[in-house]
């Protein structure tokens, strides 16, 4: 509802490459106790219903003036005849006199259009006086909106900022409602991989990792910028001391997190002392093409990093192939929490978490949209229709930075990225 507070729909960024937020204001916020607010609201509704009133009046005149003309050449006629009439009163005979009855019986609709002239004359007089009073009121308005000193509205400027600041500080979170057209930052590798930055560090760290294929791999370049990326130019190259099966790593905190081949085992690779720190095996998770997306590739394992920290999607015989989401503590690789969404994994493209809610898309092809969402702090879900352009027909894998609010993306041999919208409801106390 408007009501519950402001509602806001926030983008990475444009085409331009400025930010975007799109703030509705809820009703109750829209200094709905303003007196000043509250006449305005008042003249605007008596200007509607007197603009309503001159349409109707300007149409019902206009409707008894084409009367009165149709009538005039009648009235000429029958004039005529009365004086014909009262100068020979012998020529006033029976035939003559019927007559001039039937003309007078043709005039007398005219009565009640001479009525409705009346009343509307009257009409006139009223809304010439409601105009006039409109007028003063708003001289009234528009004298005490302009007596405010400068201070004044400084202030009020200022609280309304720093109202405005609280607000942003909330939107960490949101639920989303599109997702922009691919922005193809390179066409590299093979047509299955993994591309990635880290989903934690701050904003002046631009490395980009690059792991192409989905299996047995262990060849890692990480790349100093987005720039050097593009062009393949300053890379360092990080030898995993285990292969990695299917296309779900993901780099959180300066470490890779990634599905040891031909295991149900999660590794977690620390870039800087180039060594494992921790593996665990995720309990009864199928691996080696057990339950993969619906593009095959190992991909039976998908890590992914939202607002709130580390998952792991997979499925189990247990959950008879549908959909697990388990929230991974990133220091131990244990399991903290699991949800079984109840959808089949084979059936899905890919997915990814957003403010921890899985999306899913239903299709790795062409067409696909995303279509499946699983709520994991309502413990619920919904079908969603939400467009999803697969600009090269085959993605074998799909992640969100949270840092960046953009999706990444290996589409047959192209390194992709979406902007995603998201929606948030934004609680606020007071009045504007």
């Amino acid at each position: 509802s408007p009501d519950e507070g402001w509602q806001v729909y926030t983008s990475a960024q444009a085409p331009d490459g400025k930010c975007l937020c799109t703030a509705v204001i809820p009703v109750q916020g829209t200094c709905s106790r303003d007196l000043r607010s509250h006449q305005l609201r008042q003249l605007m509704e008596k200007v509607q219903n007197i603009s309503q009133s001159m349409e109707v009046l300007d149409l019902r005149t206009y409707r008894d003036l084409q009367y009165v003309r149709n009538t005039e050449t009648l009235m000429k006629g029958l004039d005529s005849r009365l004086k014909v009439a009262a100068e020979s009163q012998k020529s006033l005979n029976t035939k003559s006199f019927q007559e001039l009855k039937e003309k007078m019986r043709e005039l007398l609709p005219l009565l009640p259009v001479l009525d409705q002239y009346k009343s509307d004359t009257r009409l006139i007089v009223h809304l010439k006086e409601e105009v006039r009073n409109l007028s003063g009121s708003l001289l009234a308005i528009q004298e005490e909106m302009g007596a405010y000193d400068y201070e004044e509205l400084q202030q009020r400027v200022l609280l309304l900022e720093s109202r405005l600041h609280a607000c942003m500080q909330k939107l960490g979170c949101g639920k989303l409602t599109g997702v922009s057209n691919p922005i193809t930052i390179r066409a590299s590798g093979s047509r299955f991989g993994s591309w990635m930055t880290d989903t934690m560090t701050p904003s002046s760290d631009s490395r980009v990792w690059y792991m192409d294929g989905y299996y047995k791999g262990r060849r890692v370049l990480e790349f100093r910028t987005l720039n050097d990326f593009v062009t393949g130019q300053n890379f360092v190259q990080h030898l995993l001391p285990h292969p990695w099966a299917g296309t779900g790593h993901v780099v959180f905190n300066g470490s890779l997190y990634y599905n040891k081949y031909q295991s149900n085992i999660a590794v977690k690779y620390h870039f800087r002392s180039r060594s494992v720190l921790v593996q665990r095996s995720l309990a009864g998770a199928g691996y080696n093409n057990t339950f993969p997306y619906s593009w095959g590739g190992f991909s039976d394992i998908d890590f992914m990093v939202d607002e709130s920290g580390l998952w792991a999607v997979y499925t189990t015989n247990q959950n008879a192939g549908n959909i697990v989401v388990s929230r991974v503590d990133p220091q131990s690789l244990e399991v903290l929490r699991s949800w079984d969404t109840g959808y089949p994994k084979r059936s899905a493209g890919e997915s990814f978490m957003i403010c921890g809610t899985l999306y899913v898309t239903n299709s790795h092809l062409a067409g696909a949209k995303i279509y499946f969402a699983y709520y994991t702090n309502s413990s619920s879900y919904e079908y969603t229709d939400i467009p999803f352009h697969n600009q090269y027909s085959h993605i074998s894998m799909l992640d969100y930075n949270p840092r960046e609010r953009v999706l990444y993306t290996w589409n047959n041999g192209h390194q992709v990225i979406y902007n995603v919208t998201l929606f948030h409801v934004i609680k606020t106390s007071g009045e504007l």
